[in-house]
């Protein structure tokens, strides 16, 4: 098992931190600046549209795809230490270069389930960036984390499906730019087995029916950045049949499929976080005093620094073995490992970036630092993709099968 990275890796890697530097980093405080100024919160700030096409003519775009017909070619453990770089911004470097959830998702969803006219109408817009897009999987009435429990109804009636359900938390729906949503209901209630009775169709925001209701805070924030998280109602909302996504019944598996490379995609943003918030860290117990001494003086300032640093090599390399076991034994063969690191990274994460918080005091829960943000966002991921509970059950089931 070889993590050194190869030499189109180092490449990537070196013109993409070149990139953040010159390009990302300065532009996050013009996009805040950009934002106030908009018409509606859910438009694209124009220094956003500018990083795009910066990072587009650099070839720095679609890397999270590993199909080279549509994206850059990279395989799981290539793209963990890009991912990683761009989790230091996670609010502008993933959009910027067109890797930014839930389109990386749905994009790699149609490449491997669409037909060709769905590739053609929805999955080339995605891939230039001309489009955004949403997931529509969670509800408010049922825990969604168990995804046979989704009950919102698609209906067969002659040509067409019928949709009518309620969805909440769905990510990108507010942006202005959305025109897709992949919807995951049930085809077949009765189905004796209930991983059959999902299904997943194409449903286009503009569909006679479909509400985009109003838009979800997380922990107060909006989440302009990627679109939001809407409530959408479905109304009778009626599509063609051709936009049915594999076969009846086979939304279960989809979703599964889907959730795989995203799951670590996550957590390799979150090293990148995590790798922000010791920055900040440094720089803050450095430049700052308190009772007589700089706060760099101070023990548990230092342990804390310490700990945080051990914590990321850990977790960094549980990643990257997770990404080499995808590219090597496939989702199945890294089971027990992808369910380990979204158990630990965003937890450890999430509590690196609570110290960090708290060494900059007030400005730590303030707008004039990161943290409070990318905190809220770590915390979230112990929900988005599943509940550390869910993770940790599927994990011990498959531990304890050795000693049945």
């Amino acid at each position: 098992m070889d993590f050194a990275y190869d030499a189109r890796t180092e490449e990537l890697r070196r013109k993409l931190l070149h990139f953040m530097d010159e390009h990302v980093y300065p532009a996050e405080k013009a996009a805040r600046e950009q934002r106030a100024d908009l018409e509606s919160p859910w438009e694209t700030p124009p220094v956003v549209e500018e990083l795009k096409a910066r990072a587009r003519r650099q070839g720095l775009w679609n890397l999270f795809l590993p199909d080279r017909t549509y994206g850059a070619g990279l395989t799981n453990l290539q793209y963990a230490p890009l991912a990683e770089i761009t989790g230091r911004s996670p609010q502008l470097a993933p959009t910027a270069l067109n890797c930014a959830a839930p389109d990386t998702g749905n994009m790699e969803l149609l490449t491997e389930f669409g037909d060709p006219e769905q590739r053609r109408r929805w999955l080339e817009p995605l891939l230039t960036g001309e489009i955004r897009s949403a997931f529509a999987m969670t509800e408010p009435e049922v825990a969604s984390s168990d995804a046979t429990n989704i009950e919102t109804s698609v209906r067969r009636d002659g040509d067409d499906y019928v949709i009518s359900g309620r969805k909440w938390f769905i990510s990108g729906a507010m942006h202005p730019d959305c025109r897709i949503l992949i919807v995951m209901g049930k085809t077949d209630p009765g189905a004796v087995d209930v991983r059959r009775q999902q299904s997943m169709v194409l449903v286009p925001r503009d569909t006679p029916g479909v509400e985009v209701r109003r838009a979800m805070t997380v922990y107060g924030y909006e989440d302009h950045y990627h679109g939001g998280h809407a409530e959408v109602v479905f109304d009778e909302a009626r599509v063609p049949a051709e936009n049915l996504i594999g076969e009846e019944g086979g939304g279960f598996a989809i979703a599964q499929a889907r959730l795989g490379p995203g799951r670590i995609h996550h957590c390799m943003r979150l090293i990148g976080m995590a790798e922000r918030a010791i920055e900040l860290m440094c720089r803050r117990a450095a430049g700052r005093e308190a009772f007589g001494g700089p706060l760099a003086g101070q023990g548990q300032i230092r342990g804390w620094i310490a700990d945080a640093r051990v914590q990321v090599e850990q977790l960094r390399l549980l990643v990257l073995k997770t990404a080499w076991l995808m590219d090597t034994a496939g989702n199945r063969g890294a089971h027990t490992e992808i369910q380990a690191i979204k158990i630990a990274t965003p937890r450890a994460v999430t509590e690196i970036l609570d110290r960090a918080v708290q060494l900059h005091g007030a400005g730590g829960v303030s707008q004039d630092f990161p943290l409070a943000e990318l905190w809220a966002a770590a915390r979230t991921l112990r929900l988005a993709d599943g509940p550390d509970e869910v993770h940790q059950r599927s994990l011990a089931r498959r531990e304890l099968k050795r000693y049945a």
